[in-house]
């Protein structure tokens, strides 16, 4: 029997990879597709690329047989979502963010705790042949320790192209919550260390259009759990023009004992300076793992091992990224995570 999955919400695009996903796999059906915004429902209709069947997702889940609820709500909106999906016995896999509150983040976690149910994430920069390779580099030891690292996410604001609803008021949640969840996400992951505190965090708008509720900018610095640090910048300001094509688009820098590596997520390749060298070393990316978010998520509703992404991770990521909002937005420091 087939896997049924219900998607709720189509206005981020993110949602399109998943839905091109899901349609092809071969263990998965989808059932259901509920949006509840009546504009955006009449674009998908002039658009055909889904077909709409629910207009409200509580009569969703309170009337189909649905084994995963897929979650691509606007932000504020998905905390909600996610928790009355878990209510309602359904496993869920959400687009990041998956809730913009503490208190949602913790009845999330209770509720997927006390009914034994899976919650995956489309944190998908760990598909990203990049980064698979600098993980292996950075855990075999090429860099030696981590003593810093620095990471530039930050995105272009794409003036009208990018959903009305990230300049409205209580509709987006934070720039770090957004962005910062996949740096966040990415430096265990890479390098085996955990974090031990948000040393300071600013959200601020930058350039948005005339009238909008939207702190498109967004910078972190964390503490590492062995005393390194990680400064982060998450703004929506890179060239328009550029799009996601821009060769800077989520630079990485680690810094070791032993040397250092650059990247970044569009490069070609992966630059080494060894400790003891003159000259820098070139290696290519590694094998992408395209869809790995999708794979994770289904490994662990079966119950096998091996998923490259696990909901304690996803948990872990999410709590500290709410925290580091938390901090912007209320001018903390120094905040234990």
């Amino acid at each position: 029997m087939k896997i049924r999955f219900a998607i709720v919400g189509f206005q981020h695009p993110h949602i399109w990879d998943l839905v091109t996903r899901a349609s092809a796999h071969p263990e998965i059906e989808v059932v259901a597709c509920c949006e509840e915004d009546a504009a955006t429902r009449e674009a998908l209709a002039a658009n055909g690329k889904v077909k709409i069947t629910h207009t409200d997702y509580r009569a969703m889940l309170a009337t189909e047989k649905i084994d995963v609820v897929v979650v691509g709500e606007w932000f504020v909106k998905r905390g909600r979502v996610v928790i009355d999906a878990l209510a309602s016995g359904r496993h869920v896999l959400a687009d990041k963010p998956m809730c913009t509150t503490l208190a949602e983040y913790g009845e999330i976690v209770r509720l997927a705790t006390a009914r034994k149910l899976t919650v995956g994430m489309m944190l998908d920069m760990r598909d990203s042949g990049i980064f698979i390779q600098v993980r292996e580099l950075v855990r075999a030891g090429e860099i030696g320790e981590i003593r810093a690292v620095a990471l530039g996410g930050q995105h272009p604001l794409l003036p009208g192209v990018r959903a009305q609803w990230y300049h409205e008021a209580a509709k987006h949640g934070g720039t770090i919550n957004d962005i910062g969840v996949h740096a966040i996400d990415l430096m265990p992951w890479i390098t085996g260390l955990d974090y031990k505190r948000v040393v300071a965090a600013r959200v601020w708008q930058a350039g948005p259009p005339a009238g909008s509720e939207f702190l498109n900018a967004g910078q972190f610095m964390m503490e590492l759990s062995n005393g390194a640090g990680l400064l982060a910048d998450v703004s929506y300001i890179s060239p328009t023009s550029h799009g996601y094509t821009f060769p800077l688009y989520w630079r990485l820098t680690l810094w070791g004992s032993e040397g250092v590596i650059e990247t970044a997520l569009n490069a070609k390749e992966i630059m080494i300076y060894k400790e003891g060298t003159k000259s820098s070393r070139a290696l290519p990316a590694g094998a992408a793992a395209p869809g790995g978010y999708l794979e994770s998520f289904l490994k662990e509703l079966r119950g096998e091992p091996g998923a490259a992404l696990t909901a304690p991770e996803i948990f872990r990521a999410s709590f500290v990224t709410l925290k580091a909002q938390e901090a912007a937005d209320h001018g903390l420091s120094n905040v234990a995570v």
